[in-house]
């Protein structure tokens, strides 16, 4: 098969889709791999160790659509690349098809493939894909909401550990799954006072008795957050509705129930956000303002660690890059029910239910273009 990974051109995302190593077992299965010229670069791989590799460079990111039977991106196409996309061409990458219309319409008018990493589900209901980066955003919402509450940056200035005599910051969690847990073991590690939450009592169960003694556990309710957000300091945004937008456990009204200068963190942003008032942000431009409440709302957080996350990635995309790769998608997906569940636009039918619900779409059963 011929794989294309095009350089990332969304604001600051310097993660790339592929390592020269993942490059390498595409390559010496036979399968002939191109990459844009500086697509490694943000994250410390230079076009030479691609060529070492065994990949071609090419100079434009309309070379590598153009000659790619399989896109393995990182995040999803936007709308400059729309036209690039060819009928019938695979792209396997982060979509979050159910937070943005725009982008659902385009690939079902290309006619496309899309197999979105985060809908690719084990029977045990984990997400093997969306794993690495939430670990990765889960731990990075802690380091810049702990930035965000210094003075100088907006914050309440609250050092998130305190000092001895002084009492640590409190940070809420909403939410006890990858994100959620990785967030609480850096919160925890640092000293502060942790509280998640989550409907799931078996999670909250686990989490009871595997997290440090400054973490607690309570179930999440209307009523729990609307108290507990008048005295915490940095509130974590950690909710996950596979493949669905995110539900808002914190609306307008509630921001006037917080003191001026606490900070939301919405990891869930890129799925629609768990706070009414979020709305993505970037890397250069991070934060805002709304009653006094400081948003940090970045839609690709691990973007900011590229070296670390494009590691992560490749780690976990490439035995279903290379499945893909060897069996084609029908046959790659018939095999691996895991794999199957990824498939969420296809041939101008979407056929991932969520989605369809998202935007009161027609929902076609994936069978259908198998």
């Amino acid at each position: 098969m011929i794989i294309g990974v095009p350089k990332e051109i969304k604001s600051n995302e310097n993660r790339v889709a592929l390592t020269p190593a993942g490059a390498l077992e595409f390559t010496k299965r036979g399968h002939k791999v191109y990459v844009q010229s500086t697509a490694g670069v943000g994250s410390g791989f230079p076009d030479e160790t691609y060529a070492q590799a065994g990949a071609q460079i090419l100079p434009t990111i309309e070379e590598v659509y153009g000659i790619a039977e399989m896109i393995i991106k990182v995040k999803e196409p936007i709308e400059s690349e729309y036209t690039l996309i060819r009928e019938g061409q695979l792209l396997f990458t982060y979509f979050h098809f159910a937070s943005y219309e725009p982008l659902t319409k385009a690939m079902i008018a290309n006619k496309s493939v899309c197999l979105a990493y985060e809908t690719v589900e084990l029977s045990d209901r984990s997400l093997p894909l969306l794993v690495p980066m939430s670990e990765v955003a889960g731990r990075m919402a802690i380091q810049e909401g702990a930035k965000y509450l210094e003075k100088p940056s907006g914050g309440r200035g609250v050092l998130l550990g305190g000092v001895p005599g002084v009492s640590p910051a409190k940070v809420l969690i909403l939410g006890g799954g990858i994100v959620g847990t990785q967030a609480a073991k850096m919160a925890a590690g640092l000293g502060a006072d942790v509280t998640i939450l989550d409907i799931n009592l078996a999670r909250l169960r686990y989490l009871a008795d595997v997290m440090e003694p400054n973490v607690r556990t309570m179930y999440s309710n209307e009523y729990n957050i609307r108290e507990l957000i008048q005295t915490h300091h940095l509130i974590v945004g950690a909710v996950l509705i596979p493949g669905a937008k995110a539900p808002n456990l914190i609306t307008r009204d509630m921001l006037k129930l917080m003191a001026p200068g606490t900070v939301l963190v919405d990891v869930a942003v890129d799925q629609g956000g768990c706070i009414e008032t979020c709305k993505p942000t970037t890397h250069d431009d991070p934060v805002y303002t709304i009653d006094g409440i400081l948003h940090y709302c970045v839609a690709n957080m691990p973007g900011a660690v590229p070296y670390t996350s494009t590691i992560a990635l490749t780690n976990a995309t490439l035995p279903y890059g290379l499945k893909l790769a060897e069996k084609g998608w029908k046959k790659a997906c018939a095999d691996d029910p895991a794999l199957k569940l990824g498939l969420n636009v296809v041939d101008g039918k979407v056929v991932y239910e969520e989605v369809a619900k998202a935007f009161d779409l027609p929902y076609t059963q994936v069978e259908e273009v198998m």
